[in-house]
């Protein structure tokens, strides 16, 4: 997208990482944070209309990797990892619903007291009712990440994009990592195939390539700045444009 074009988005799915729900500390969930998401969505939702699902990921709870290089098996430690993933789920369904936002929390892992199953044509009817859901548990295999989760079910329920919500002020995609290196550029535009190439760190190289053999674009924005969400689903020339 050119700088100045606008566009607005009709379906979105939000990738939320789980370190942007983190404490000071960088561990568990932040009640205040959660709520400046929630309302940011919200807002959003009441100016566009737009239909938003979102996928939350686990890394201020548990991370697969850390219990693998502790010497636990790759399966068992990604499992919990995806029911780290609900724990998020169900903080965030809580305060959007405090809110005033109707919301369902869909999980690949079956536990139906909390949640139901991720079913697409559901999960489709609700966003068409003005729900907004959340998909919890990954996928419900080990070995894939919450990345590549997001990259599918946004594919599944026809999204027009993927939003990829950054923290710690990172405003999208840059030439190297810019909380390390001062130099660093912002990106505003690159090609899927670019962010493969260049090995940037967007999101796994599976979700990338998902994306790209599915033509379906990513935007890379700093979700904890105000207004931002509001701002992409506008189709406001923010962050990083992959496509």
């Amino acid at each position: 997208m050119p700088p100045g074009e606008h566009r607005t988005w009709r379906r979105v799915l939000l990738k939320v990482s789980g370190e942007a729900f983190a404490n000071e500390n960088g561990f568990g969930i932040s009640a205040e944070v959660v709520r400046q998401v929630a309302s940011e969505i919200v807002a959003a939702r009441a100016e566009t209309a737009a239909d938003i699902a979102i996928v939350v990921g686990a890394g201020n709870i548990w991370r697969g990797r850390t219990g693998v290089h502790a010497g636990m098996d790759r399966a068992q430690a990604d499992y919990m990892g995806m029911l780290a993933t609900v724990i998020n789920a169900l903080a965030l369904q809580d305060t959007l619903e405090q809110l005033g936002q109707p919301t369902r929390v869909q999980s690949a892992i079956h536990m139906a007291q909390v949640a139901e199953p991720y079913i697409r044509r559901r999960a489709i009817r609700h966003l068409e009712k003005g729900r907004i859901v959340i998909f919890a548990g990954g996928l419900g295999d080990p070995f894939f990440t919450t990345d590549t989760a997001a990259a599918l079910r946004a594919v599944e329920i026809e999204a027009d994009v993927l939003l990829k919500g950054t923290h710690s002020g990172v405003e999208g995609v840059y030439t190297d990592d810019p909380r390390t290196n001062p130099d660093a550029q912002l990106l505003h535009n690159v090609t899927h195939s670019e962010v493969i190439s260049r090995g940037l760190k967007i999101m796994d190289s599976t979700a990338i390539t998902f994306c790209m053999d599915n033509e379906l674009p990513i935007v890379v924005f700093d979700l904890l700045k105000p207004g931002n969400v509001q701002s992409v689903l506008r189709g406001a020339d923010l962050g990083t444009l992959v496509r």
